[in-house]
């Protein structure tokens, strides 16, 4: 893996510093991210599954992209290109929503992130980066939500966790 930096926060994501990223996910050291929630035209939500080949959470169903804003890189810098690194899509979004969380991963890993939550809406099919993901689905919100409810273990963590707060915002 790349040596990439993360930018370390406090609980009002304001910068304390900065981390190797495998290592602030080993210490669970906050740090800033940004997750992306693409939604076509019928309200269908564009997920993804991780490529098998990530370093955590590889095979499991997400959000469309998420990522982490390099040092000196806002967050709205970040989500779009993530967007472009691992789908292939460009389009206007809109942070909705900013929340913390402390989650143990599989393989002992931690996710303690501030993340930065931004909607989009894109009709078009996304063109992955196979190092990032190796399928993509749109569906609905209420099939998400039951799939996840019958087979918890197939979404990543952070996906269970936002899930419900991307529910309760208006798309």
């Amino acid at each position: 893996m790349p040596h990439i930096e993360v930018i370390l926060v406090d609980a009002n994501d304001r910068e304390v510093g900065v981390m190797e990223k495998l290592a602030a996910h080993q210490v669970g050291a906050r740090h800033r991210a940004v997750s992306v929630y693409v939604f076509n035209s019928r309200n269908e939500l564009l997920l993804q599954r991780r490529a098998a080949g990530k370093y955590h959470c590889g095979g499991l169903w997400s959000n469309t992209c998420c990522g982490h804003p390099l040092p000196g890189e806002s967050t709205d810098q970040a989500a779009q290109r993530r967007l472009k690194e691992e789908m292939g899509l460009t389009c206007p979004m809109t942070k909705r929503l900013a929340l913390s969380y402390f989650l143990h991963l599989p393989g002992g890993l931690i996710e303690h992130e501030y993340g930065h939550l931004y909607f989009a809406r894109s009709d078009l099919e996304p063109v992955l980066n196979p190092a990032e993901a190796d399928a993509f689905s749109y569906r609905s919100l209420e099939a998400i939500r039951q799939d996840i409810q019958a087979h918890p273990d197939d979404y990543t963590p952070w996906f269970k966790f936002t899930f419900p707060e991307v529910l309760n915002l208006r798309v």
